[in-house]
Order: C-alpha cells, then sequence, then structure tokens
C-alpha cells in the first residue's frame, strides 16, 4: 500500500531538478543538475535484483534481526550490508535503504555532478554548496522546525533517520527520531535502526547517543522523542 511522504516536502532543492523512481517497495526522490530518471531506473533495477537473487537463495538474510555473514560469492551490495549490519548489532535488512541511495547516487555522479538521492528518510548526498536537511519528527514539537547543515565539502555523506513513530519500518523503540550522518550510508542507515531500537523514554537519549557515536565511521547523531531532543558529535543545527 503506498504511504505519502509528508516529510518530501521539506525538500528545498535550489538549483537542482527533482524527481521520482519507484520498484515496487523502493520509492526514491531523486535530485541532480538533470533529469536522470531512466539511469536512476536501470539503476535502482539491478541492485534489486541483485538483492532478490541473493535472498532467493539465503532466505535468512531478508528476516534476520541479527548480523548474518554473508555467503561466499555475494554480490557487494550484500557484502556491505552485512559489514554494516555486524558494527551496528541489527539484521543485514537494516541497511537496504541506505545501500540503495548511496549505491544509485553513485552511479549518477557520472551525469551530475550533484546528487542527492531519498530513500524513505534515507538520504545520499554530493553537493557543491551548503545545503539544509529537514528534521521530521513525527508529532515531536521539533518536528518540521530543525534543519541539519550539511556544508559542501563534508559530501558525499549519508543522512540516515529511523522512527519508532513514523514510518513502516521495523523499530522496536519509541523514538521519534533517530538521525545518523556518516561517510557509509550503509553505516548510517544500520546505526540509525540500532539507536532508534534503544530510545523507549527520554531518558534514554544520552545511552542512545553514545552508542551511536562509540561507532567508528559515525560524524554525528541526533535523537528526539516527545519534546525532548539530544545530539552528538559533528551535527550543526538550525531552526526553520
Amino acid at each position: 500500500m503506498y504511504e505519502e511522504r509528508l516529510y518530501r516536502k521539506l525538500f528545498k532543492g535550489i538549483n537542482l531538478e527533482f524527481f521520482n523512481v519507484c520498484v515496487l517497495e523502493t520509492d526514491l526522490t531523486i535530485g541532480a543538475n538533470t533529469n536522470l530518471y531512466e539511469a536512476a531506473l536501470a539503476s535502482v533495477s539491478k541492485y534489486r535484483k541483485q538483492l532478490e537473487q541473493y535472498i532467493q537463495l539465503h532466505p535468512m538474510f531478508l528476516t534476520s534481526l541479527e548480523p548474518v555473514e554473508a555467503e561466499p560469492g555475494a554480490p557487494g551490495i550484500v557484502l556491505k550490508m552485512c559489514e554494516a549490519a555486524q558494527k551496528a548489532g541489527v539484521g543485514p535488512m537494516a541497511a537496504v535503504a541506505g545501500a540503495i541511495s548511496e549505491l544509485v547516487g553513485l552511479e549518477l555522479l557520472n551525469y551530475s555532478d550533484e546528487v542527492i538521492v531519498e530513500n524513505g528518510g534515507d538520504i545520499f548526498i554530493k553537493t557543491k554548496m551548503n545545503r539544509r536537511v529537514g528534521v521530521y519528527a513525527g508529532n515531536s514539537p521539533f518536528s518540521e522546525k530543525l534543519a541539519v547543515v550539511i556544508e559542501a565539502d563534508r559530501t558525499p555523506l549519508g543522512i540516515c533517520t529511523s522512527a519508532g513513530t513514523v514510518g513502516h519500518s521495523l523499530s522496536f523503540g519509541k523514538v521519534d527520531a533517530a538521525m545518523i550522518l556518516s561517510k557509509d550510508t550503509f553505516l548510517a542507515d544500520a546505526v540509525a535502526t540500532a539507536t532508534g531500537n534503544i530510545v523507549k523514554t527520554p531518558e534514554d537519549i544520552e545511552k542512545a547517543l553514545e552508542f551511536a557515536m562509540g561507532i567508528e565511521g559515525i560524524e554525528g547523531a541526533l535523537v528526539i522523542i516527545g519534546d525532548k531532543m539530544g545530539a552528538k558529535g559533528n551535527i550543526r543545527l538550525v531552526r526553520i
């Protein structure tokens, strides 16, 4: 069933052309210098096919809520998802949205020197100018009131968000938003899931932030639950 992604209205992609690419469960909004729909569709289809073929042979990859070892001969996307999941302590599918965002984004950089790929709140970005990524946190009073500043010289960068109160992704926490920044979008996605799982009450914010920032490769973390918020690392927030 299609679920309208209202947070996409927060996009302020000055000088970029935005378009959508949907293949079954994969629903991307992409910004680039020009409309690269055909190239993006081919890229999404390629990586989905690799995952689908691997899952047919190894169904535990799809269902496990804990890290699993990649089988010999596994495609690169599977290897990197398993690696990210191992670091975060979650199942490999916790990295799937970030995986698609990054791999599609990297391929589109062959055609455009700036690319933003958003996949269910998980973003890969390569930009030549500073940009703001709005924070959507469900019914929290902070929702749509804050943005994270992304400096051009930090990109390419992954910005991934997990929520226990928003969307259809599996979460065991009550967090309204757990946002993670990393050069590795696979890792950002997996750690966002794991961080969100920790947060059941506002008292868990500090523990969740410490967990996230304790993982090598994580640059910044933001946690929001209700009217409480915490952040650590290289993450710059501004009001919008």
